[in-house]
């Protein structure tokens, strides 16, 4: 991801380190012009562009007129964007075509679906956004080629950022942050000595450094390391990579050693080849390279098979993880799989080629093979492997299973269940008061409100001026806000500790505030109803306490949260209907919103799509992990049925021997059984304490989360025990069925 740019080896991310009360936090918001500083002040930047986060402008519209347009992934972008990023212009100049806030560049698909062609330089278009109250019409002064799938920011449109930069603007001011600072490096610049210095910048535009301080990381990095713990980056998407890579490597692994056990329990069938071959004679040496050469064959005859297997699960597999996946040969890659398979051949040939060869020609022409406690034990130690692999797995699945059931059924503080969000435009614009007040009165709403952005993951965040009654000034404390409407509260079903919610009964509510319990909390009020909340030089009387709940997912704890009652500047328009009247609610308000809002269609989503949406990383691994576990357990149970015929075929005389004495199918059955419960035990054992440290260590990247349950780790070692007597005892009641005359007949 995100390593096509042709300037990836000094592309850089400006990052922010902020000291809060409750440890340090990192962001990627940055000051609106420190883009422009650094390009000015610091002789090592060759190239420095703002631009704003995929998810601002990520529910706009484009259009050639006013009405029905086209939806589209926005951002606001420096002149220098195509500088710094390599995403090729098909038309337009590199150096001009975002130096004016009155144009916008478009991608190849957006330009194809508006006129047809990607000759569209110069033609007007006109973009809308819900945090945007005004329809903006602009020129069209370049066509870029669509977005790489490798691509870790995604867009249709880009936007000149003068459009935000206006005198007096929030973004032009050093206590204010917002988008994002991305940097390319002259080449020979140090950076960790850039690095360092960037803290003069904060320094000389009079900001505390003691609180914030500036690092870069590798713009490349972003992807896979961006998860932060109290300032420290501590990984990200890469554990998942490097934790399915080491199933993969494990999974290789029980299959080679499957190879090993199903090779060396049929050596009694090629005892006399052996034998013959040294009386020939045939060197040691000879025979390893032809059971070695043997493996590797079987290992290159799988590696066919098994891109033939890619090639056709590939598209299910892109499905299953969202991702692009295509399979291109290139020297790379193809070096990669001949060495894997290599490998392969090798190692699981290793083992039965030194057996095989070792043979005495006497031993071997007589076709009596003697087993060792070595070799036995041996055996048992590769099956104890296996199975405690695959016990770790089933712990796993089981564990990550219910924490998924957890966090989709945990009271997360508010009822996300048959409400509708939908963006306002239009006529809505400006009209939310009454458009609610219609809404409220179609049969199946329940209630209805507004707010200025999504419910989920997206609340607004500020540091800023702000003071209260015995507050120590010393202590830096972060706030995420959101301005909504009278009635969200209640649309959602969230509960009042204290005080009230924002009514129409009281007048005005402008200059009241609702605060949550952790912001109470981390403010030290006692009594807080009534007290002076004083933002942005702007006093707010607290009027109530709202119940802790979850506006982001359960891997985050509640934070500190502020709500301001400013109806004109909601967007986000949120509708509870009647459970079990869903569809014919739907309808009706399809129908009033044409009336009413005629141009514009009715796009809405349920709120519970996006709550489910903060945990797809989290499904996707419990699925794949499920996959991943069924493969280990299947393979698992042929290594345990493979030493089974071994120990079947070594027993055979003595089997023939009970049986003619009057032993019982059920006693041979037995006495072949219990031979394999010891090494499966000693997995169980040995994997249950592994599973126990792995789990919790996965669960702790998780805010709230289930507890280890001891039935979980017992249910999984019933279950590897159960799992490999059925596959022993398939072996041991074959064996006890055959004719006795069969087995003490020398052959």
């Amino acid at each position: 991801m995100d390593r096509f740019h042709a300037n990836g080896s000094r592309l850089y991310q400006v990052m922010e380190k902020e000291k809060i009360a409750n440890g340090i936090n990192i962001s990627d918001f940055t000051v609106g012009v420190l883009a422009q500083t650094l390009k000015d002040e610091m002789p090592e930047v060759a190239h420095a562009v703002t631009a704003s986060p995929d998810y601002w402008l990520a529910a706009s519209k484009i259009s050639v007129n006013t009405t029905n347009g086209i939806k589209a992934i926005g951002k606001f972008a420096g002149k220098d964007f195509f500088k710094v990023f390599s995403y090729p212009l098909i038309e337009g100049s590199p150096d001009k075509v975002l130096g004016d806030k009155g144009k916008v560049v478009i991608s190849e698909e957006l330009a194809k679906k508006l006129f047809h062609t990607t000759n569209v330089t110069g033609k007007e278009i006109v973009w809308t956004n819900p945090e945007l109250q005004n329809e903006t019409h602009a020129l069209i002064s370049g066509v870029f080629k669509n977005t790489a799938a490798n691509s870790s920011s995604h867009f249709d449109f880009l936007v000149s950022l003068d459009v935000l930069l206006t005198p007096g603007s929030q973004f032009t001011q050093w206590g204010n942050r917002g988008p994002n600072t991305f940097v390319v490096l002259k080449k020979g610049a140090d950076p960790a000595q850039f690095s360092k210095k960037l803290g003069k910048v904060l320094l000389s535009k009079g900001i505390d450094i003691n609180y914030r301080q500036l690092f870069m990381r590798p713009y490349a990095d972003g992807y896979l390391y961006g998860k932060y713990e109290n300032g420290i980056q501590t990984g990200g998407r890469i554990d998942y990579v490097k934790l399915f890579s080491l199933i993969a490597i494990f999974i290789l692994l029980i299959a080679c050693i499957n190879f090993m056990n199903l090779s060396t329990a049929k050596a009694s069938r090629r005892m006399k080849e052996v034998g013959v071959k040294k009386v020939l004679g045939a060197g040691r040496d000879s025979l390893i390279i032809q059971y070695l050469g043997e493996s590797l064959l079987l290992a290159f005859l799988s590696l066919f098979v098994a891109l033939l297997f890619v090639e056709l699960i590939l598209p299910q597999f892109n499905q299953i993880t969202g991702k692009e996946l295509s399979l291109h040969f290139n020297l790379r890659l193809t070096l990669i799989l001949l060495g894997i398979t290599l490998f392969t051949g090798l190692i699981s040939g290793s083992y039965p080629a030194l057996y095989l060869s070792g043979f005495n020609p006497a031993t071997a022409l007589k076709g009596k093979l003697s087993q060792t406690a070595g070799a036995l034990w041996t055996r048992r130690g590769l099956v104890i492997f296996q199975f405690t692999l695959s016990v770790v797995l089933i712990v796993s699945v089981l564990v990550i299973y219910k924490q998924i059931e957890y966090v989709q059924t945990k009271n997360v503080g508010y009822k996300k269940d048959n409400v509708l969000s939908l963006f306002s435009e239009g006529k809505l614009k400006g009209n939310i008061k009454s458009f609610l007040s219609e809404i409220k009165r179609i049969p199946g709403v329940l209630n209805a409100s507004s707010m200025d952005r999504d419910f989920l993951g997206e609340f607004g965040t500020t540091v800023g001026d702000f003071k209260w009654e015995g507050r120590n000034p010393k202590e830096l404390i972060k706030f995420q806000n959101a301005e909504i409407n009278t009635g969200l509260i209640e649309t959602l079903g969230m509960k009042m500790a204290l005080g009230r919610s924002f009514s129409d009964k009281f007048g005005s509510d402008s200059s009241k505030m609702i605060i949550n319990e952790e912001g109470i909390r981390v403010m030290g009020l006692k009594n807080p109803v009534g007290k002076i909340f004083t933002l942005w030089n702007k006093n707010y009387q607290i009027i109530g306490v709202v119940k802790n709940f979850n506006f982001e997912s359960l891997h985050e704890s509640v934070k500190p949260l502020f709500f301001r009652y400013l109806e004109n500047n909601t967007n986000r328009i949120l509708i509870k209907i009647k459970a079990g009247k869903e569809r014919e609610t739907i309808e009706a308000l399809k129908e009033f919103y044409a009336r009413y809002n005629p141009g514009y269609n009715f796009e809405y989503k349920f709120l519970d799509q996006d709550f489910q949406a903060q945990y797809v990383a989290e499904n996707r691994v419990a699925l794949l992990s499920r996959y991943f576990a069924g493969l280990a357990i299947i393979i698992s149970c042929l290594g345990l049925f493979g030493l089974a015929t071994f120990t079947a075929e070594m027993k055979t005389k003595e089997i023939g021997v009970r049986k003619v004495l009057g032993a019982s199918e059920w006693s041979i059955i037995y006495i072949l059984s219990k031979d394999f419960i010891t090494p499966v035990l000693i997995a169980v054992g040995i994997a249950l304490p592994a599973s126990y440290v792995l789990t919790k260590y996965w669960l702790s990247t998780f805010a709230y989360r289930i507890d280890l349950k001891i039935w979980y780790f017992i249910a999984a070692g019933v279950l590897a025990l159960l799992i490999s007597w059925l596959t022993v005892g398939v072996q041991a009641i074959k064996a006890a069925r055959m004719n006795p005359i069969n087995c003490l007949r020398d052959e």
